[in-house]
């Protein structure tokens, strides 16, 4: 990763204007001059995305939902586990990301892979229900993220796992045993990441827990590549729910 690819991406992200009459243009306006550098830059911002995957654990013969997959880089922590899965769905709005997930599967020969271009709240497969969701950093661009999550419940399996990981801030007053953010940390983020159409949600862990059985959750902080203050980190979550089996 050169200086020129993170300059092009800082760009994007810290100083170009984000456009669009609707949210899947804004999307594909925000990330279509970035895609090819997309998954570089990422990796060393987006933590904890190999941990997520390895606490899910793969389902033989399953059917799992990457929602806001992007280039489909998630897959590759599967490994040579990949095919153990019946059928992946790797959904976003962004169609130049999209392109890159449909190279990746095609270079990797991945037959049970499958790229579609459609709203993560909206979305049903042809199973109609399935073994396990993730939204990998993608919860925090989704306007109506309420809406996805509780369409996450209505396609899962009885049983079926979610899985997030994704930049947050805490409530002023958090759960028991939950980490308590100070007043800084709760009111920079949010405006900081905003313009990107970011947002980082107090209310995401608690709804969270509110519609899935907790089976992981861990809070962590990660370095922001290139921001000005090193020790001003940014908090993010993993969680993994198992939908209550009575509900249908």
């Amino acid at each position: 990763m050169g200086l020129f690819s993170d300059l092009r991406i800082l760009y994007h992200m810290a100083v170009r204007p984000v456009g669009g009459k609707d949210h899947a243009s804004r999307m594909e306006n925000f990330y279509g001059g970035q895609a090819g550098d997309y998954d570089s830059f990422r990796k060393r911002l987006l933590k904890g995305r190999q941990e997520l995957w390895n606490h899910l654990g793969v389902c033989d013969g399953g059917t799992w939902i990457d929602m806001g997959g992007g280039t489909g880089s998630n897959l590759e922590y599967f490994g040579e586990d990949i095919s153990r899965l019946k059928q992946i769905y790797v959904v976003d709005l962004a169609g130049s990301l999209l392109e890159m997930a449909e190279k990746r599967a095609a270079n990797h020969g991945w037959s049970n892979v499958s790229v579609v271009e459609a709203d993560a709240a909206k979305y049903v497969p042809p199973e109609n229900q399935v073994d396990v969701i993730t939204f990998s950093y993608s919860l925090t661009m989704i306007p109506d993220w309420f809406a996805a999550v509780e369409h996450a419940v209505t396609l899962l399996k009885p049983g079926g796992r979610i899985g997030v990981v994704d930049f947050y801030v805490s409530r002023k007053h958090p759960a028991e045993n939950h980490t308590k953010h100070g007043w800084l940390t709760r009111s920079f983020w949010p405006v900081w990441f905003a313009s990107d159409n970011v947002f980082p949600s107090p209310d995401h862990v608690p709804f969270l827990y509110k519609n899935f059985e907790p089976v992981l959750f861990e809070e962590h902080k990660t370095r922001i590549p290139w921001f000005p203050v090193p020790f001003f980190k940014m908090p993010y979550y993993l969680f993994i729910g198992k939908k209550n089996a009575r509900v249908g």
